[in-house]
C-alpha cells in the first residue's frame, strides 16, 4: 500500500478542522491543518450558521495543503446533521438557519396535530422525534412564508452545500439525507408523502449519492483560489456521526456504541432499520450508515451540559482534568437529572436549569462547581445504561462491548462510571474517529481497502485503545433505582 494523503473537513457545532490522513503499510496517521470556530450568529430573532465562512475556511485548509506540497488523493467533507441551505435559480446559497433556533419548537407539535400523526411520520421515517429535524425546520420556515423557502431551487444539506461551493454539482449524500426524517430507510429515498406535506418533491433535492461515490472534482475557479488541481470530492459519510460509526475498531458485529461529545450517541449497526411499536415508544431513531447498513441510536444530551456550564464556572479550574479531579471527590449521586429533559435544550443558565431541575424532584441542590459537575457525570452514566438496556433487547445479537469514540474517550472518570453502570466492558479510543471515519471512506473509494471491516482493521492497527471493566455493581445498581425515581418525579 502505497502512501496515499486524504483531505478530511470535520465540522462540528461549534469548531471545525481541516485534517490530512496519511495511510501507508496498513497504519493511518492524521495531522491537523487548521483549525476554526463555527459560530452561530443571531439576527433578528433567528440563529444562523455562516457557511461562507466555512467555506472560506475550507479553502485555507486547501491552500496549506498546497503550501505543504502535498499531493491530495481527494477531498471529504463531514459535518452535524438536519441543517441545509436553500439554492436559488441563480445557484446562489442562503445562510442556513441553525438547528438551536426556536422556530421549530411550536412548529414540531404543530405539524404532527395538523399535517400528519406522529404514528405515521416514525413508520415512514423510523427516526427520533427531535423538534429541530429537518421536517420541522422546513414546516416552520413554510409558516412563516421564508424567503429562500419560497424561492428555493435546490434544498442541500450543509456537506452537500460546502460540496457545491467546492465543485458546482448538487448532491444528496445518504447518510446526512438520512437525520433529515423525511427519508424512507427501507427505500433509501426521500418520502415523496412527506416532502408533499411541506410542499416539496424530490426534484427539490440533490441526486442521491451514497458514501464513496465521486461527487465531483474542484472547479477552475477552486483550482486556481489554491493552486491545487483537479482534485475529486469524494461523498463521505457526511454525516459525522456515521463518519464516527464507521470508525469504531471492532473485531465483529456484536458491539455498541457511544459517540461521546457535545451530543451522545448510543447505538447498534444493524442490517435493517428497526420500526415497531418498541422502538417508537422508545423514541429511537434509523440512520444510514455505510455500505447498507443501518445506524440504530439514541441521541443523549452529552457534554453539552457540562460545556455550558464550564462557561459560567468563574471559579473552576480551567483545566478539564483538574476540574474534573474536583467532581469526583464529591458524594456520588446525591444530585441526579435526567439530561434529556427539555429544561437543559438551551437554557440562560445551565447552571441554574439543573439546580431548578433537582428542587423540583426534592434532591439535593448542587452547589459550586465540584458539585454540578459530578451531577452531571453521574446522570449521563445512569442515562447510558438505560439507553444500553434498551439496546441489548431490541438488538438481534448479544452485544458484549460498549466502544465508546469521541472527544468524550479521553474522560477516564466518565468512561469508567459508564463501564460500572452498563456492567458491560468499555472500550474508549479513537478520538478523532469521525476524521478516521471521513478518511477511511475516501480511502475505500480509491480503492484502498476493500470494505468496511478492513476499514476498522486499519485503524485498530493504528490507535491504542483503554479498556474500562465494570465495579462496584451493588452500588450503580441501587443507583439506577435512585435515577429511575427521580424521572418519574418529572413525568
Amino acid at each position: 500500500m502505497s502512501e496515499k494523503h486524504f483531505f478530511a473537513v470535520d465540522l462540528g457545532a461549534t469548531s471545525g478542522r481541516t485534517i490530512v490522513g496519511r495511510l501507508s503499510d496498513g497504519r493511518i496517521a492524521l495531522e491537523e491543518l487548521t483549525r476554526f470556530d463555527n459560530n452561530l450568529i443571531e439576527v433578528n430573532g433567528h440563529f444562523y450558521w455562516d457557511v461562507y465562512a466555512l467555506y472560506f475556511e475550507i479553502i485555507k485548509g486547501l491552500k496549506v495543503a498546497k503550501q505543504r506540497n502535498l499531493e491530495i488523493t481527494s477531498i471529504g467533507i463531514d459535518t452535524w446533521g438536519v441543517d441545509f441551505v436553500c439554492t436559488a435559480e441563480d445557484g446562489s446559497v442562503s445562510q442556513p438557519l441553525a438547528y438551536r433556533d426556536p422556530h421549530t419548537f411550536e412548529a414540531m407539535y404543530d405539524y404532527l396535530q395538523n399535517v400528519m400523526p406522529r404514528e405515521k411520520v416514525y413508520d415512514i421515517t423510523g427516526i427520533q422525534f427531535m423538534n429541530f429535524n429537518s421536517i420541522f425546520q422546513l414546516h416552520a420556515m413554510r409558516r412563516a412564508d421564508n424567503s429562500a423557502l419560497k424561492n428555493v431551487k435546490k434544498i442541500l444539506f450543509i456537506p452537500d452545500a460546502l460540496s457545491y461551493m467546492l465543485t458546482g454539482k448538487m448532491v444528496c449524500e445518504y447518510t446526512i439525507a438520512s437525520t433529515a426524517q423525511l427519508l424512507d430507510p427501507r427505500t433509501k429515498r426521500l418520502d415523496s408523502t412527506l416532502l408533499a406535506s411541506l410542499g416539496l418533491t424530490d426534484s427539490h433535492f440533490g441526486k442521491m449519492v451514497n458514501p464513496c461515490d465521486i461527487i465531483g472534482t474542484l472547479t477552475p475557479e477552486v483550482q486556481k483560489i489554491t493552486g491545487l488541481g483537479a482534485v475529486p470530492v469524494v461523498a463521505v459519510a457526511g454525516h459525522d456521526t456515521a463518519s464516527a460509526v464507521a470508525a469504531v475498531p471492532a473485531q465483529n458485529e456484536r458491539f455498541a456504541y457511544l459517540s461521546s461529545g457535545t451530543w451522545s450517541l448510543m447505538g447498534i449497526e444493524t442490517k435493517n432499520a428497526i420500526i415497531n411499536n418498541v422502538s417508537y415508544g422508545r423514541n429511537f431513531t434509523n440512520e444510514g450508515g455505510i455500505e447498507g447498513t443501518t445506524r440504530f441510536l439514541k441521541n443523549i444530551c452529552g457534554m453539552w451540559l457540562y460545556e455550558r456550564c464550564r462557561k459560567e464556572w468563574t471559579d473552576a479550574p480551567k483545566s478539564h482534568a483538574e476540574l474534573i479531579a474536583k467532581a469526583v471527590q464529591q458524594p456520588a449521586f446525591q444530585s441526579l437529572i435526567n439530561p434529556d429533559d427539555a429544561m437543559f435544550a438551551n437554557p440562560t443558565s445551565m447552571v441554574e436549569a439543573i439546580q431548578d431541575y433537582c428542587r423540583q424532584t426534592d434532591q439535593h441542590v448542587p452547589q459550586g462547581y465540584a458539585e454540578v459537575c459530578r451531577c452531571i457525570f453521574d446522570s449521563l452514566a445512569l442515562r447510558y445504561r438505560q439507553v444500553f438496556s434498551y439496546l441489548k433487547e431490541m438488538a438481534d445479537f448479544p452485544i458484549e462491548v460498549l466502544h465508546i469514540i469521541g472527544g468524550g474517550s479521553l474522560n477516564n472518570d466518565l468512561n469508567q462510571f459508564t463501564a460500572n453502570s452498563c456492567g458491560v466492558e468499555v472500550l474508549a479510543g479513537p478520538q478523532e474517529c469521525t476524521a478516521l471515519g471521513n478518511i477511511m471512506v475516501q480511502a475505500k473509494a480509491a480503492g484502498e481497502v476493500r470494505d468496511l471491516w478492513e476499514m476498522r482493521k486499519v485503524i485498530a492497527n493504528s490507535i491504542e485503545l483503554k479498556h474500562f471493566h465494570p465495579k462496584d455493581k451493588a452500588q450503580w445498581d441501587a443507583a439506577y433505582e435512585q435515577f429511575l425515581a427521580v424521572l418519574g418525579k418529572k413525568e
